[in-house]
């Protein structure tokens, strides 16, 4: 498995655009709308350390927004070993990387997602 210090050029602007909904979603108080698709841009980009930590810093930032505690106590060590373990190429495929999962457990990746590593030409784990 190769791994990548930042995104694949063909799947950075499917990972953009998560990232630009969600900044469209949170501008607009669109809160729920905005933490699903900053959950999208963890799946998308949770296998590379740059891509992952920047969506674990905007899930903390996210956290203060909304005054949740444990959104930034959870997010806090998701920050500090995400990048870590995209890294060494131990993520669990399809956490969507906020508190309120395990952060270890891996989930099924929606169709649509799926879609959006076939269109770039990655593959999923």
């Amino acid at each position: 498995m190769k791994l990548y210090m930042s995104i694949p050029k063909t799947l950075a602007p499917f990972f953009e655009a998560e990232l630009d909904l969600y900044n469209k979603a949170y501008a607009s108080g669109g809160l729920t709308k905005a933490w699903h698709h900053l959950e999208r841009a963890h799946i998308i980009g949770q296998r590379y350390p740059y891509a992952h930590s920047l969506v674990h810093w905007k899930m903390l930032q996210f956290g203060f927004k909304i005054k949740s505690p444990k959104e930034v106590l959870g997010q806090l060590p998701r920050l500090l070993v995400g990048g870590v373990k995209s890294f060494v190429g131990k993520v669990p495929v399809g956490n969507p990387g906020g508190s309120n999962v395990p952060p270890l457990k891996v989930f099924p990746i929606e169709e649509d997602i799926q879609n959006i590593f076939r269109k770039a030409g990655v593959a999923l784990a």
